[in-house]
């Protein structure tokens, strides 16, 4: 039964993708130009994830009589009152919740947006200084450092989910001690920094966190590399989100292959050239915001074209 359903939402709403369980398709209710209609087959819901829409129902069968035409509806009558135990397997268990990852910042962690400071915060503040890292960054991105403990002479940078909770945070040496990068054991499948960001804005993929303080509405990979299920891409797709790549120039191959990715799942990318620097956080802001402008669009027929050429 579930199979048949979902035929009959496809005829009624086309061109769709999936992700995860759920299926979203273009919104009859507000026409937009992203699909943000979620529908899962399973528990019969669906919503609207664009704000100044919302719709929502628990009903398939509204959607399918008010958008479908008389053979859509025909087709679905038949479930009216008929019932597939098979559909209603889910009820009874227990929805698995996942825990959201809640961190702790490290004992010794002194904030830099603070007024009174000791004398320990001078290093670390030249550091970010010359790094371009400005007070107006150091604000927003809630940065501070240690002067002792596990941490010592590491620059502190935060990251706040969505709900405003502490889910990680990167440790980088400003003294040259090994290794540059010292991060909490905790998984880093999350999105950097994600209360900050603007999903209705185009999303800046980089490597790294200075390069995403550099570069604005950015999530930084924490690498070079972008799993279709990890949490940055899912909810990519979920958005439907307009992205551009700004990896560095020695990961153009790492690149592609995230375009090739994304395009497949339907999402517009262009690639920012950073031929020239060794990474975002290195150039001047004027620098990225031209590149930005000169971005190319990355387009799937291109793809074949390269490999045709290669042979």
């Amino acid at each position: 039964m579930i199979e048949e359903k979902e035929k009959i939402i496809k005829s009624v709403l086309g061109s769709h993708y999936y992700s995860g369980k759920e299926i979203l398709f273009y919104c009859p209710f507000c026409d937009d130009k992203k699909k943000k209609l979620s529908i899962n087959i399973q528990k019969g819901c669906w919503k609207c994830w664009r704000a100044e829409c919302g719709k929502s129902g628990n009903n398939l069968g509204y959607i399918v009589n008010k958008f479908g035409n008389e053979k859509d509806k025909k087709d679905w009558s038949k479930f009216n009152d008929k019932v597939d135990i098979g559909d209603y397997d889910f009820l009874f268990i227990q929805p698995e919740v996942i825990a959201e990852q809640r961190v702790s910042l490290p004992d010794d962690f002194i904030s830099l947006v603070n007024k009174n400071l000791p004398d320990s915060h001078k290093p670390a503040l030249k550091y970010l200084h010359e790094r371009g890292i400005t007070r107006k960054d150091i604000l927003k991105w809630k940065i501070g450092y240690c002067d002792k403990g596990e941490f010592a002479e590491r620059i502190i940078i935060p990251s706040f989910n969505e709900n405003g909770w502490i889910n990680y945070y990167v440790a980088r040496s400003y003294n040259s001690g090994w290794p540059r990068y010292k991060n909490p054991p905790i998984s880093r499948n999350i999105i950097f920094n994600e209360l900050y960001l603007k999903w209705d804005e185009e999303i800046i993929l980089v490597e790294g966190v200075f390069d995403a303080i550099k570069a604005g509405n950015a999530i930084p990979l924490l690498g070079s590399t972008l799993r279709d299920s990890s949490v940055i891409f899912e909810t990519l797709v979920k958005n439907q989100a307009k992205v551009l790549l700004a990896l560095d120039s020695d990961a153009q191959k790492k690149s592609k292959a995230i375009s090739r990715l994304l395009s497949f799942y339907g999402i517009e990318n262009y690639s920012i050239d950073t031929n020239g620097y060794e990474d975002v956080a290195i150039m001047s802001r004027s620098e990225f915001k031209i590149r930005k402008e000169d971005a190319s669009l990355n387009e799937k027929d291109n793809y074949l074209l390269e490999k045709l050429l290669s042979i």
